[in-house]
């Protein structure tokens, strides 16, 4: 006699995985609500013209100054991509002396968390006085404000590790090197991707930040030329391509976790059934 066939979830254990389709069209709805409301806030005179552009009117900007805009963002995109990349692996080279030497963890951990009590609108400007107007003091910073979020989320991570998972590695002859390999790395992958998806963030507004009290070209120099001459409309076109490029790395971010962790997918596919 065949074995019965397991019923489908219901109530509220069902009702608590949404379908994608309603995940992908609540967000859309709240945008669009969001759209019309600030056309209509516009249009009806409760907020000038000449302070909130329409989103029909940055749209057209967006669409009057595709290829100025298309140029400052490969320029920031590109300070942002080096910063970034140059901030991972200086954090993760910190994050492994903190992990092999609790010395050195005692005497760094308190000055990184002190750095991210000055403002980052503080030390741009040193920046562009002492590197000049060029691209490195735009790296500089990016590499600044995405160091710490990698050095915390790996550090975390590599003492997250069950101590009897590095107790019975060393019992079976594993090296330093292997224990790090195959223990503490895995183990602090998932918290490295969530640093590194803030990172992500921090890299564009901190390339716009620098480009934005010095530079000649850029999101940020853009930015400032528009809000010189009152092109609101400008400013906020801008604003979108800042958050266009935010999105798009962390999206980024997350295809570079499921390539590096697919464990993690078949557990949100056993999961999802």
């Amino acid at each position: 006699m065949p074995a019965p066939k397991p019923r489908p979830a219901s109530g509220p254990a069902r009702a608590q995985a949404p379908t994608r389709a309603r995940r992908v069209l609540m967000p859309l709805a709240a945008v669009v609500a969001l759209l019309v409301a600030w056309e209509a806030v516009v249009d009806l005179g409760v907020v000038p013209n000449f302070l909130l552009p329409t989103p029909a009117q940055v749209v057209a900007a967006l669409a009057e100054d595709a290829a100025l805009l298309a140029s400052h963002s490969l320029t920031t995109l590109a300070e942002a991509a080096v910063g970034l990349a140059a901030g991972v692996a200086l954090g993760f080279v910190f994050a492994v002396l903190m992990d092999r030497f609790e010395a050195f963890y005692l005497a760094f951990e308190p000055l990184m968390t002190i750095s991210q009590t000055i403002p980052t609108v503080a030390i741009a400007p040193l920046l562009v006085l002492w590197l000049g107007y060029g691209a490195l003091p735009k790296v500089v910073l990016v590499v600044v404000s995405t160091f710490f979020p990698i050095t915390v989320s790996l550090a975390s991570g590599f003492r997250s590790v069950d101590p009897d998972v590095v107790d019975l590695m060393r019992t079976m002859n594993a090296s330093r090197w292997q224990v790090f390999w195959y223990a503490k790395l895995p183990a602090a992958a998932d918290q490295f991707f969530s640093g590194l998806k803030i990172s992500a963030t921090y890299a564009i507004v901190g390339a716009v930040i620098a480009e934005w009290l010095g530079g000649n070209a850029g999101l940020g120099v853009y930015m400032t030329r528009v809000r010189k001459s009152f092109s609101y409309d400008r400013m906020f076109a801008s604003i979108i391509i800042i958050s266009v490029l935010s999105l798009g790395l962390m999206k980024l971010v997350e295809l570079l976790q499921r390539a590096c962790m697919p464990w993690k997918r078949a557990e949100r596919n056993s999961n999802e059934r």
